[in-house]
């Protein structure tokens, strides 16, 4: 798989690059205005900024276990969580709390817990947070782990194990990744 480097973009007029794999992210994860969104991982807040700018009436949680990541997503989009847009919690996934059905999608980019180790208790969470038909997108950059085929064999396994549906391994330039549905 190759690495692009040249962004294709900026966020809000920022100067801030935007990665391909982060704008590939966010266009799988296709959110429309209305969308309830839960990021797992969204590290400084770029994609957090490149979701909560499609969303009208939507709402985007962003968790992250780093205190840094964090503070650099709150402040990245200050004007999302002022207009309650965007909310930023710090903690373990698999500590997560929420309503269940409450969400229409949820997004991971290079999150590694899916593939390196038994993530049943943070799918078990995410399969709780999204409603029946939810959306979940376990993604990689392209410069993610080696072995593309074999990580996406260990993802679809795992999702499908957990009631998972129409679970479907995904390849572009910028990145690799499982798309699924939570159960109806």
């Amino acid at each position: 798989m190759r690495r692009e480097r040249t962004p294709s973009a900026t966020t809000r007029g920022m100067g801030i690059p935007v990665p391909a794999r982060v704008r590939w992210a966010v266009d799988v994860l296709d959110p429309a205005p209305a969308d309830r969104i839960v990021e797992i991982g969204g590290g400084p807040g770029v994609s957090a900024a490149l979701i909560c700018d499609r969303l009208t009436t939507g709402h985007l949680l962003a968790v992250d276990r780093s205190a840094v990541a964090v503070r650099r997503t709150t402040q990245r989009n200050a004007h999302h969580v002022a207009s309650g847009r965007l909310d930023v919690v710090q903690c373990e996934l698999d500590a997560l709390d929420g309503p269940p059905d409450g969400f229409d999608a949820a997004l991971t980019l290079d999150v590694n817990l899916f593939w390196v180790r038994d993530a049943s208790r943070e799918l078990v969470v995410l399969r709780r947070l999204l409603r029946p038909g939810g959306r979940l997108h376990v993604l990689y950059g392209a410069s993610g782990p080696t072995g593309g085929e074999r990580v996406l064999g260990i993802v679809e396994e795992a999702l499908r194990r957990h009631g998972f549906a129409e679970v479907t391994g995904r390849t572009a330039d910028a990145g690799f990744g499982v798309s699924a549905r939570a159960p109806g």
